[in-house]
């Protein structure tokens, strides 16, 4: 039997350090962290590294904040994950950042700058994906906006394909916040099949892509939102979703919100066009 699994949706918190919890009803699962990194284990970005990687400094009330991740897609536009930007009053962003809260370009906007999925269900953490409007930043060296995938890709499955993530989260289980330095991590891709042999075909959709973590190389609490990128041509295909619960060195699989399923939803808010 599988070891019940909690979903924990971890935002390291800046100020007053906060997770946000969330649990699946009765699943047999392993226990999920936070979307995952060091990411655990992983190495330290150099500056221009990760030109798209922003940083997410979310208020949530008068007296605490939480940390996310996310990607630039465009001039104006931020993605990251629902569960980092569900109730919270306002967000302030960091762009071309390596060390955290040293940014090329910072931005704060109110929540009616924000859009979460219209079917994102905190439950079983599906349709975990969001968008933030910011005010159109010029590129640069430090400041690039990711690749999104083609449209012809929609039913491609990524299985055993490389991929990197990237953040600013907890970089092992027994640090209560996140790192300054900007940190990655080389990952490959599972198979739903076998990322649900550990959290159950009800929490495991075909929304969602998996990595394996076995050798305790992970994203952990506070790299939610994040971007996962494709070694081979530098395209996002997920961004950070969930973990297990017991711990992001403890080997389990990482699901990421799969960006084929919610291109045209991309797409439709945004008018950004996949390359």
């Amino acid at each position: 039997m599988k070891p019940l699994v909690f979903l924990i949706l971890a935002l390291a918190a800046v100020n007053a350090f906060e997770f946000r919890t969330l649990q699946t009803r009765n699943v047999e699962m392993p226990v999920l962290d936070e979307p995952t990194g060091r990411i655990t284990n992983g190495e330290k970005a150099t500056v221009g590294q990760f030109p798209y990687q922003v940083g997410l400094s979310l208020k949530l009330n008068l007296y605490s904040s939480s940390w996310c991740g996310g990607s630039l897609i465009g001039n104006s536009w931020v993605l990251t994950a629902a569960h980092c930007t569900d109730g919270v009053q306002s967000v302030t962003v960091y762009l071309g950042a390596t060390e955290r809260t040293s940014a090329e370009a910072t931005y704060t906007v109110s929540s009616n700058n924000i859009i979460i999925h219209e079917n994102w269900d905190p439950t079983i953490l599906q349709n975990d994906i969001s968008l933030i409007r910011i005010p159109s930043v010029a590129y640069s060296n430090r400041i690039q906006a990711v690749k999104l995938p083609n449209i012809a890709d929609s039913y491609h499955l990524y299985t055993g394909d490389v991929v990197v993530a990237s953040g600013w989260g907890r970089i092992s289980d027994s640090i209560n916040s996140v790192t300054e330095d900007l940190q990655w991590a080389v990952l490959e891709v599972i198979s739903n099949t076998k990322c649900a042999m550990t959290y159950g075909s009800k929490v495991i959709l075909p929304t969602n892509i998996c990595v394996d973590t076995s050798d305790g190389v992970s994203t952990c609490q506070g790299d939610s939102g994040g971007p996962l990128v494709l070694v081979s041509s530098g395209v996002q295909v997920g961004l950070t979703s969930f973990g297990a619960a017991d711990g992001c060195e403890k080997g389990y699989p990482v699901a990421f919100t799969r960006l084929t399923s919610y291109l045209d939803w991309i797409k439709s808010h945004t008018g950004v066009v996949y390359y």
